[in-house]
């Protein structure tokens, strides 16, 4: 059974738990480093991943604390990926330092539309 929060007060345990997230930035320092991640990208990707997993939080399951705190070195190990750094769908995972050129571009399909 899910949590039946408000919004409100979904927003309030969001609030209250934000240092959760610059907790696992400071705990994953040399990964950002290794992988030339930018603090501002991964704080937001964090920070879209605490408001879903308080939404998404289910009593029954355990505390409230472990799940963030789960969800949230989850989505610190996704942000190094290739599709999360590049934004491309279908980029392979060691996708690093690519260099495409200006002809090759204009036959690449981003989410199904031509690049024009």
């Amino acid at each position: 059974m899910k949590n039946q929060y408000s919004i409100a007060e979904r927003n309030r345990i969001v609030e209250e738990n934000l240092h959760r997230i610059d907790k696992t930035i400071r705990r994953n320092a040399q990964l950002m480093r290794a992988a030339h991640l930018d603090y501002d990208d991964v704080y937001q990707h964090l920070a879209i991943r605490l408001i879903q997993a308080v939404a998404n939080f289910d009593p029954e399951k355990g505390k409230l604390c472990q799940h963030i705190n789960a969800q949230l070195q989850y989505e610190m190990l996704s942000c190094k990926g290739s599709q999360r750094r590049y934004g491309l769908t279908h980029a392979p995972y060691d996708l690093r330092g690519a260099v495409i050129s200006l002809d090759a571009c204009g036959e690449l399909t981003f989410g199904g539309l031509l690049a024009a």
